[in-house]
This record gives structure tokens, C-alpha cells and sequence, in this order.
């Protein structure tokens, strides 16, 4: 009995000095285990399973040497018979073929767009450019009457206002009573040159005479002449009274009103001709192909469902802000490369009638650089 409470005390402390070392991370582990082969006596198993001789008297606990540990838990897997898991295509066979169907159909489309654009330069850099100017008088007065209103359509020669005509019809009737004037008493010296000149030929008179009435009719002439270009200066007034578009348009920004008075060159209304194009300024990089004639495709942001059709009519020589008020100085230290915007003149096929179109309006642009079709554009065809 005294071995055997011996012998589970001692197998009790070698236990808990296992467990004690297999926790603190600086010992040291020895899975080989030194124990006398000898009979199961009791002295000599009292001796075997006691605690080892402590080699190094320092440590706080006894090495104990152990066989090394075995996991002895079945496999499951082998136990259960489970096969490997089946891969992705097998499991999902549907959601991979979506999966593919739709890699394969946006590839697709993702070349034929690109093939497609390559037939394209376009900007959104565009705006409608015309030739607008002021209208004004070119004489003085007060306007009795405006013809027209805001952003209304004038045809060639319609009357946009009139001026008060009274004084320059009076300056007129002035003109002409002077030339009637004046043409009477040439025509009187021309007679008196006629008898001159016959009473010089029979010696009645001297010819220091008829050279005086030559040169009087001379001078009735030139008097004529003067009075006539009076008369038609006087004319010419007239007809300034009357102010009048000379080309087919519209009205803007009208200014003159009933009863102002206004001086030579006042503006009373701003003018913009029905003669309209596109200025597109496109990037100097996109120019390589561009060339006068191409087909272009108009594309105005007020009217985003009206295409436009056009036509390439020039290209700048030179970049927009070449011909600016203040142009670049490039010849400086700190100089850096940007590209260029250069203006492309776009004259507009096909101008839409029923809608308003005037300078500054926002156009995207699209000039078809190579006539060949692309994938695309056949492929729509022969749908």
C-alpha cells in the first residue's frame, strides 16, 4: 500500500510538471524517454515511474521525458468516405455561362465601339459663329416710327425704322430750286456765246468777247454740276431716314424707341444675318486627317434631338489664341507644352427654319475623317 500511495504521488507530480513546462514558452520539450527495461517489480517500477534525476539543479522544474503525441482521432474524412469538393464550373454551371455570354458580348461591344470611333473626331468645343453688327442711322433725328421687335425675322431691305424726314425733304427742295437756278442762266450764256461767236466771225465785235462768255458758260456749268450733286446728297439724306436691313436676318437687342432722338451712328438694334457656321475648335492632335469637304454631324445642345448635317469648309492657319488681343509669349524659361485648339470652320448643310440659331450657341461636333465603313455601320446594314 505504501508503494502503491508512493507511486501515484509520484506520477501525479510528473504530471503536473508536464503541463507546467509545456506552457512556459522557454522550456524545452524532449520527447525521448529514458526508463529502465526492467521486470514490472515493484521496487523497479517504483524507481522507473518516479521523477528523473535533475540534470541542471537550477531549474525550478524536473525534465520529464514522454513519447511524442499522437493524434489518435480518426479520420473522418476517410471514416465518412467524403470525395473532394467538386470545382466551380461543376457546382455554378449556369452562372458561368452567363458569366461568359456576358464577358464575350461586352468585349464585343467594347471593339466595336472602339473600331467605330476611330472613324470619328469630335469635340464638344463648338460654338455657332456668325458675322452680327450693330444697325444705326446715318443721320441725325427723331425716330417716328420702329418697324420692328425683338428677335424678329427681317427680310432683305425691310424697314426697321424711320426718322423724321420734314428737314431733310426741305434740304431737297432747296437743292433742286438751286439747280434750276443755276441751270437757267447757263443756258442764258450759252445763247449769249452763240451770237458771240457769230459777230466775231463777221468782225462786229472783238474776240476778247467771245472768249469772256466762254469762260462765263464754263463756270454756269460747273455751277450745274455742284447744284446736282447737291440735289442728290440732299436725296441720299432723304432716304437715311428710312432704316433698313440690307440682308435677311433678325432683330436683336433693340434699343430705339418712338420719340428718341438719335445721332449719326447710334446703334438701334444689333443684327444677326441668316448667313450662320459652326467654329469648332479642335485639338491640334486631331487635325492629321481633317480636310475641307468631310461630312459632319451637328449636334446643337438647345435641340439635342435634331441632328445637323455639315460639311468641313476650312481649317484656321494657325491656333486661336495666335490671333487673340494678348497672344502667348512661348520663348520664356518656364514655358510647358499644351496642346493647341485650332478652329475648324463648319458650314451647316441643312439649317433647321422653324427654330432659332444664333452665335454663341453650344454644338457637339462630329467630322468623319475616313469615308470607309466600319464594323459597325455594316453590321447595321446588312440588319
Amino acid at each position: 500500500m505504501f508503494l502503491d500511495a508512493e507511486k501515484h504521488a509520484g506520477d501525479q507530480q510528473g504530471a503536473q510538471a508536464l503541463l507546467e513546462r509545456a506552457d512556459s514558452p522557454s522550456s524545452t520539450f524532449s520527447p525521448s524517454l529514458d526508463i529502465d527495461r526492467q521486470p514490472d517489480t515493484g521496487e523497479n517500477s517504483a524507481r522507473a515511474r518516479g521523477p528523473a534525476p535533475q540534470e541542471h539543479p537550477s531549474d525550478k522544474y524536473p525534465v520529464i521525458e514522454s513519447p511524442p503525441l499522437q493524434d489518435d482521432r480518426p479520420n473522418q474524412d476517410a471514416e465518412n468516405g467524403d470525395e473532394p469538393r467538386p470545382g466551380l464550373l461543376r457546382r455554378h454551371p449556369f452562372a458561368v455561362a452567363l458569366g461568359l455570354l456576358l464577358f464575350i458580348s461586352v468585349a464585343a461591344a467594347g471593339y466595336l465601339y472602339w473600331d467605330n470611333s476611330g472613324h470619328f473626331e469630335a469635340t464638344d468645343d463648338s460654338f455657332i459663329a456668325a458675322r452680327q453688327f450693330a444697325i444705326a442711322p446715318q443721320v441725325s433725328g427723331y425716330i417716328t416710327a420702329v418697324s420692328v421687335t425683338d428677335n424678329q425675322h427681317v427680310a432683305a431691305g425691310g424697314v426697321i425704322a424711320r426718322i423724321d424726314d420734314r428737314s431733310y425733304r426741305i434740304a431737297l427742295d432747296q437743292a433742286k430750286a438751286q439747280l434750276a437756278h443755276d441751270q437757267s442762266l447757263l443756258v442764258q450764256a450759252q445763247r449769249n456765246l452763240d451770237r458771240y461767236q457769230y459777230l466775231a466771225r463777221t468782225s462786229s465785235i472783238a474776240q476778247q468777247q467771245v472768249d469772256d462768255q466762254t469762260y462765263l458758260v464754263a463756270q454756269d456749268k460747273a455751277t450745274v454740276a455742284l447744284d446736282q450733286a447737291k440735289v442728290d446728297a440732299a436725296q441720299l439724306n432723304l432716304s437715311y431716314t428710312t432704316v433698313t436691313a440690307v440682308q435677311a436676318g433678325r432683330v436683336v437687342s433693340l434699343s430705339g424707341a418712338v420719340g428718341q432722338f438719335v445721332q449719326a451712328g447710334t446703334a438701334l438694334t444689333m443684327f444677326v444675318p441668316d448667313e450662320i457656321w459652326v467654329t469648332a475648335n479642335f485639338k491640334e492632335t486631331q487635325l492629321d486627317a481633317m480636310r475641307p469637304g468631310q461630312p459632319v454631324t451637328l449636334t446643337i445642345d438647345a435641340y439635342p434631338h435634331r441632328p445637323i448635317r455639315g460639311h468641313v469648309a476650312s481649317v484656321q492657319s494657325g491656333s486661336g489664341p495666335a490671333f487673340s488681343l494678348l497672344p502667348p509669349e512661348n520663348a520664356t524659361g518656364n514655358w510647358v507644352k499644351i496642346v493647341q485648339r485650332v478652329p475648324v470652320k463648319i458650314v451647316m448643310d441643312d439649317p433647321p427654319a422653324d427654330v432659332a440659331l444664333g452665335p454663341g450657341m453650344s454644338v457637339e461636333t462630329s467630322v468623319r475623317v475616313n469615308p470607309t465603313s466600319s464594323l459597325y455601320e455594316r453590321l447595321r446594314a446588312w440588319l
